[in-house]
């Protein structure tokens, strides 16, 4: 199944675009697609931060389990004054 992957701030430079599609397994989790991720964009792997995970615009925990068609967004923590 496919999903849509959008990356933001320093996430977008790292893995070289804004927003990507993926090929997934049925049952991957949230969690389990960042980790797929680091993988497949090495640049990505340092990335130790905290991150904030939504779905189709809602937030929800690393164990959501993706459906087909979903629009992921990761998103970094973001500072300023």
């Amino acid at each position: 199944m496919k999903v849509k992957i959008k990356f933001f701030a320093m996430l977008r430079e790292r893995a070289g675009a804004g927003e990507i599609t993926k090929e997934i397994r049925e049952g991957m989790t949230v969690g389990e697609l960042w980790r797929v991720l680091r993988r497949d964009y090495p640049r990505l792997a340092p990335v130790e931060m905290r991150l904030l995970y939504a779905v189709n615009q809602d937030y929800v925990a690393a164990d959501y389990v993706l459906k087909e068609q979903d629009e992921v967004v990761f998103v970094p923590p973001v500072s300023g004054g």
